[in-house]
């Protein structure tokens, strides 16, 4: 597939796949200089670039594992979501859950973007809806008893 890149900025980096069978490909952060994010909040990191995805794709932005895991950096809203028809640059909203401050630095890896098909449901409101053995039971309700 091929997703058509607009820089927004001339020093902003394309993504780039980490290795042959990788999944996301890595989002940089396309910054004048350092950003600090201070515990517990969010930054609104760019990318410098804008995408075209194809019709009945979106892009989805999760955290990278060595970030979350090494700095506590990770997207606010968990996973972020491209939709294609967004000709916008795509940002990072990345909240720091450590408690001391976070730096990210110009070309930084910040995310990850995973390119996936999706459906569009056609919502239609139901009396009622069939019966399952799970029946309504959620959170935790088909664990071990």
């Amino acid at each position: 597939m091929k997703v058509q890149i607009k820089k927004l900025n001339p020093d902003a980096k394309l993504p780039v796949y980490g290795s042959s069978y990788a999944a996301g490909a890595d989002l940089f952060a396309c910054t004048d200089g350092d950003v600090t994010i201070e515990p517990h909040k969010t930054a609104m990191i760019p990318t410098g670039f804008a995408m075209e995805l194809p019709e009945g794709y979106a892009g989805f932005i999760y955290a990278r594992s060595g970030l979350a895991s090494k700095k506590g950096l990770a997207p606010a809203n968990k996973v972020g979501v491209v939709d294609c028809d967004y000709r916008g640059e795509v940002k990072v909203a990345l909240h720091n859950h450590g408690e001391t401050a976070q730096t990210v630095s110009r070309g930084e890896r910040i995310a990850q973007l995973v390119i996936a098909p999706y459906v569009t449901a056609q919502f239609e409101e139901a009396e009622e809806l069939s019966g399952t053995e799970r029946g309504a039971g959620g959170f935790g309700s088909t664990g071990t008893k």
